[in-house]
C-alpha cells in the first residue's frame, strides 16, 4: 500500500479532528495513558460507541510513540473498556447501564410533614433578631483580640461570663460572680457534664420530677445514675418527700415553671428542697429553661438565690433566642468548678468563641433585654388568643399552666388524650400528650392522678401559621 493511501482505521470518522484532553499520570506513559482513558470513559467524557483517534494521530497529538498508544488500546480492549474491529477502528465499548434499585418506600407517617408544629420545646424561630444579632457579631469580631480565636478557657469567654453575672443577678436573682459561671452548649451539655461529675463523686441516683422530659432522664440513666421520681401536683414537685430517696445525691427541678405542667414551686417547697440539700450534702440541679417569660404573675426568682453552695443553676438561650445558637451556662458552687471544667476539657472545644463573644455584645448592648420584652408581649398575646379561642369553641376543655412560659396544658375529658393527639396528626397538627412526659416506672402513692391533656406550644408557629394552627387545634377538641 502506498504511503499516500490512508488505512481503513484512519478513514473512519473519529474524534481525531477535535482535542482529546488527557492528563497522563502514573509511573509510565502507557500506564498514564491507560488510566486517563479509563477515567474519561468512567466519567462519560468518552461516550459508549464513540470512535477514538487512530493510534498514529493520538501519538502525534500527545507527543508519544505509536507503540505506546497501541499497547494502551490493547490493554483497555482486553479489560472491556474499548472494542476493536477490522474496518471499524477502536471505539468505546457499549456498557450495560446500572439498574438502580427502587427507593425504599418511606413510612407514611414520615412522608407527611405536619402543617403546624405546636409541640413544646422551641420558641418562635421566625422572630429571631437576625439584624441585631448580625450587628453584635460584626462588632464582637472587630473588637476580639487575636487570642480570642484560640481554643479558649474551659470556663468560657470572660466577656460573656461577666455580662451573664450581671444579667442573672438583676433578671433572675442569681447570686454569682463570673468565676463561678461555666459556659456550655445548652442544658443538655451542661447536664451531661454534671452527670459525669456526680458519678465521679460516687453519687448513685438523681431524683427527677414525675413529669418531665424523658431525654434528660435517659441522659442520667445512661451515665449510670438511677432516676427515682418525686410526685408533682398543682404546687409543683413535692419536695418534702425527698427524704424518702436516701440513695439520691441530687435532685433535678424546674422550680420557676415546672415542665410541662406549668406550675411554680410553692415557696415552702422551695425551702424544703434547700433544707434537704443542706442536711444531706446533696445538690439541687435547677433548670431555669424559660424563666424570662412570665405574664400575669410576679417574677419568681431562681432557687439558687436561697443557697448558692447547694444549687447548680442551668440557663440557656434556647427559649429566649433559639436552640441553634447552642449556648448555655452553669452557675456552680465553688467546689464544683474544677471538676466540671475538667469534665468539659481544659480547652473549650464545645462552644464557639465567636458565638460567645456575639452573645456577650448582644447582652451588653441591651438588645437581649429588648428582645425578651418584645417576645414576652408577643407570647402573651398568643396565650390570650389560645385561651379565648378554646373557651369559645371547645368549652369542655380547661387551660392550665399559663402564667408563664411558652406552652399551655389543655385538659381533656378522661380517656380522650390519645385520640385527640391522633386526630390532630391527621389534620396536620403536631402536639404533645401529657402522658408522654410522665415518669411511669416510679408512680408514687399520693401523686396527682394522671390527667388527660395536651401540652400545646403557642409560641412556635410563625405569624403566618398561627391562625391555621389555632383553628386546627380547636377543631380537633372533643
Amino acid at each position: 500500500m502506498k504511503e499516500s493511501q490512508t488505512n481503513s482505521e484512519d478513514a473512519q470518522p473519529s474524534v481525531s479532528g477535535t482535542d482529546l484532553h488527557l492528563e497522563l499520570r502514573g509511573p509510565g506513559l502507557r500506564t498514564g495513558l491507560s488510566d486517563a482513558l479509563r477515567e474519561a470513559v468512567r466519567t462519560g467524557r468518552l461516550a459508549p460507541g464513540m470512535r477514538l483517534p487512530a493510534s498514529r494521530s493520538l501519538a502525534a497529538d500527545l507527543g508519544i510513540s505509536r507503540n505506546t498508544v497501541t499497547d494502551a488500546y490493547a490493554e483497555l480492549v482486553a479489560e472491556g473498556w474499548l472494542t476493536a474491529r477490522q474496518g471499524s477502528g477502536t471505539r468505546v465499548a457499549e456498557r450495560t447501564p446500572l439498574v438502580r434499585a427502587a427507593p425504599a418506600a418511606r413510612p407514611k407517617a414520615a412522608a407527611q410533614r405536619p402543617l403546624y408544629r405546636m409541640r413544646p420545646g422551641a420558641p418562635d424561630l421566625a422572630n429571631f433578631p437576625r439584624a441585631k444579632w448580625l450587628t453584635a457579631a460584626r462588632r464582637a469580631l472587630t473588637m476580639a483580640p487575636n487570642d480570642a480565636l484560640g481554643y479558649g478557657d474551659g470556663l468560657g469567654r470572660e466577656e460573656l461570663r461577666t455580662v451573664l453575672a450581671d444579667y442573672l443577678a438583676r433578671a433572675r436573682g442569681v447570686r454569682t460572680e463570673p468565676e463561678r459561671i461555666v459556659v456550655c452548649a445548652g442544658f443538655h451539655h451542661g447536664l451531661a457534664l454534671m452527670a459525669q461529675v456526680l458519678k465521679e463523686r460516687e453519687v448513685h441516683a438523681v431524683t427527677v420530677e414525675a413529669y418531665g422530659l424523658d431525654l434528660y432522664r435517659d441522659l442520667l440513666s445512661g451515665a449510670g445514675l438511677h432516676t427515682p421520681a418525686v410526685p408533682v401536683d398543682e404546687h409543683g414537685a413535692r419536695t418534702g418527700e425527698l427524704t424518702q430517696h436516701r440513695e439520691s445525691g441530687a435532685v433535678l427541678l424546674t422550680p420557676a415553671h415546672q415542665y410541662p405542667t406549668g406550675v411554680a414551686l410553692r415557696p415552702d417547697r422551695r425551702v424544703e428542697a434547700v433544707e434537704w440539700a443542706r442536711a444531706t450534702g446533696g445538690l439541687i440541679l435547677e433548670d431555669d429553661y424559660d424563666g424570662e417569660f412570665r405574664y400575669d404573675r410576679q417574677p419568681v426568682g431562681a432557687l439558687q438565690g436561697l443557697d448558692p453552695d447547694r444549687v447548680v443553676y442551668f440557663g440557656s438561650v434556647s427559649k429566649s433566642l433559639a436552640p441553634g445558637v447552642r449556648l448555655g451556662w452553669m452557675v456552680l458552687p465553688a467546689e464544683l468548678i474544677a471538676p466540671v471544667v475538667a469534665a468539659k476539657g481544659y480547652g473549650d472545644y464545645m462552644s464557639s468563641v465567636l458565638e460567645q463573644l456575639t452573645l456577650a455584645e448582644f447582652m451588653a448592648s441591651g438588645a437581649y433585654d429588648r428582645h425578651v420584652r418584645s417576645m414576652r408581649l408577643r407570647y402573651r398575646r398568643r396565650r390570650d388568643e389560645l385561651v379565648a379561642a378554646l373557651a369559645r369553641r371547645a368549652p369542655r376543655v380547661r387551660v392550665a399552666g399559663i402564667a408563664a412560659g411558652l406552652q399551655a396544658v389543655v385538659e381533656l375529658p378522661h380517656g380522650t388524650e390519645r385520640s385527640v393527639v391522633q386526630e390532630a396528626a391527621r389534620h396536620g397538627l403536631e402536639v404533645g400528650g401529657l402522658a408522654e412526659f410522665h415518669h411511669r416506672p416510679t408512680v408514687l402513692d399520693g401523686e396527682m392522678p394522671e390527667q388527660d391533656a395536651l401540652v400545646v406550644n403557642f409560641a412556635a408557629p410563625s405569624d403566618s401559621a398561627w391562625a391555621g394552627a389555632l383553628d386546627t387545634l380547636c377543631r380537633v377538641m372533643p
